[in-house]
């Protein structure tokens, strides 16, 4: 099944808003409902593919034959850029300008690597595809040269499965449900459960440094990557012989987060964890965001380290973003900051754990408010991208960034990054709605999560550019990184190469000109095109 093509997900799953939602958008932001709709997918211009006979011919057979190139409209289009809003907002209005040439579909390593090497000697682009779900421009590569979607879907299964080591060697393609289905049939988990896990791919966890929900228990997933095998136009890298090795720099390290910049990841071999028997998810609430913050270092740093553990501030829970479910229900539970910690693994060590960090957090000021504030978060989980597809058809303009920065820099970059986002969206004339939650800890520190709602104003992306580049100012100014897990793409290129710097820039690109001299691989994602 693929994506809704306008939209995030499952098109069964999208709901319109409540009323009370609807009225609460116009008296606090002045939000007006839109005139129309989305475009139709038929309605949408779609150019000719310029690939020339002989090169289709040749890229054919690359993957097999004619059932797996992909030229139609369609096809095309559901392969046009990501599910940032800026991406929807353009498709919708039926903006295809960067539409790939020809949707790929190797089936296995030899065929990524075929693939490549015909596009480097017909001076084509080729851009990985997993799940679609890149926020950052990681699918709209840069430059004249036109370029092929090089869908993974095929390679979708698990490899091997090393249950004394506790390994699994899985194939890219496989997307979140159906590798956790794949494990938890042999009793086994990856702990990996980002708000993409629905659709995101396990190439894409591993391209983009992914991190789930559930990262406070069983770490992000470049934590998890154990060895990679990756095609590139200049032959294959195999890395990782070993759980850990001082045989020089770890080369896991320059693919994971790489976004296909230096090659396609075909295999990736992870550790796996046993499948829990219990899990446990419960509401708490803090007085400000302040405490809330403290009490969650607390556990972080000197434990008991639950498996989920999150904060959302003072206005995501008045809100109700805290449960994405609850939007427009109230909040019955107060006012003050709701947390949700969540807790999974045996019966013993799941109680041992909850009752000890239960200490924690009422020494730390928290109140404790029962199950159901965790039961509602575990159900509404993956809800919140169909919330803000909702908010965008009702005439809304919503969307997230993300950074992390030390814990004693989280108060400035929590401060500075809202102020950024306040002003400049008033001085557009769309005074917005600014909600952050602590979404992933560390024992060093954190990672803040913002969402952002106002009107859309005359044209909603050109309104949003200014907002989204004083945002990302200010995160470097206060210390922060630029990304936490979202990625890079080209999105966040010119605020990650100052993060970097020159020389830093300079060694990725040298990385690049061995692995990809031609410059076949997602130009101007990551890094600058030379």
């Amino acid at each position: 099944m693929d994506m809704l093509w306008s939209g995030w997900g499952d098109p069964a799953k999208a709901a319109p808003l409540p009323g009370t939602v609807i009225g609460l958008l116009r008296d606090l932001l002045g939000v007006t409902p839109r005139e129309s709709g989305p475009a139709s997918l038929d309605a949408v211009e779609v150019p000719a593919s310029p690939l020339q006979d002989g090169v289709r011919e040749a890229l054919t057979a690359c993957v097999g034959g004619d059932a797996h190139i992909r030229l139609d409209p369609e096809s095309r289009i559901r392969h046009t850029r990501g599910k940032s809003t800026p991406d929807l907002l353009r498709i919708r209005a039926g903006d295809v300008d960067d539409i790939p040439a020809a949707v790929l579909l190797p089936g296995d390593h030899d065929e990524v690597l075929a693939v490549l090497r015909t596009c480097a000697e017909h001076g084509l682009s080729a851009v990985p595809f997993g799940g679609g779900t890149s926020v950052v421009g990681g699918l709209a590569p840069e430059g004249k040269r036109p370029f092929v979607a090089l869908d993974l879907r095929r390679l979708d299964r698990v490899l091997a499965l090393d249950e004394v080591s506790r390994t699994a060697t899985v194939q890219p393609g496989l997307r979140g449900p159906e590798c956790e289905a794949l494990l938890n049939e042999r009793g086994w988990t990856l702990g990996h459960f980002p708000q993409s896990f629905e659709w995101a791919t396990v190439g894409g966890f591993a391209a983009a440094r992914s991190s789930g929900q559930a990262s406070a228990g069983y770490g992000r997933f470049d934590e998890m990557v154990l060895g990679l095998t990756v095609a590139t136009p200049e032959g294959t890298l195999e890395t990782g012989r070993a759980p850990r090795s001082a045989a020089g720099p770890d080369l896991r390290q320059l693919i994971l987060g790489s976004e296909g910049a230096f090659g396609v990841i075909t295999a990736v071999t992870v550790r796996v964890r046993p499948l829990p028997l219990k899990r446990i998810y419960e509401g708490w609430r803090f007085a400000s965001f302040e405490a809330g913050a403290a009490a969650l270092r607390r556990l972080a740093q000197d434990g008991p380290r639950p498996t989920v553990l999150r904060l959302s501030d003072e206005t995501e829970t008045f809100i109700g973003l805290a449960q994405p479910d609850a939007i427009g229900a109230g909040t019955p539970q107060g006012a003050g900051c709701m947390a949700i910690a969540g807790y999974e693994g045996t019966e013993e060590d799941t109680a041992a754990r909850r009752a000890a960090a239960r200490e924690v957090l009422l020494a730390c000021g928290g109140e404790y408010i029962g199950e159901e504030p965790g039961d509602r978060w575990e159900h509404g989980r993956y809800n919140a991208p169909y919330l803000r597809d909702a908010l965008l058809d009702a005439g809304a303009f919503a969307e997230t960034l993300e950074t992390a920065a030390f814990w004693s820099a989280v108060p400035e970059l929590y401060a500075a990054v809202r102020q950024a986002l306040t002003t400049a969206l008033t001085d557009a004339g769309t005074p917005p709605l600014v909600m952050c939650h602590i979404s992933h800890v560390y024992e060093n520190g954190a990672s803040l999560y913002f969402t952002v709602v106002s009107a859309q104003g005359d044209d909603p992306v050109a309104h949003w550019e200014p907002a989204k580049r004083a945002a990302n100012d200010a995160i470097l100014a206060a210390g922060g990184t630029i990304s936490h897990h979202h990625g890079v793409g080209t999105d966040h290129r010119d605020w990650y190469t100052r993060e970097i710097g020159p020389l830093g820039v300079r060694m990725l690109q040298a990385v690049k000109a061995e692995t990809d001299p031609a410059g076949v691989l997602s130009p101007g994602v990551l890094l600058p095109v030379r």
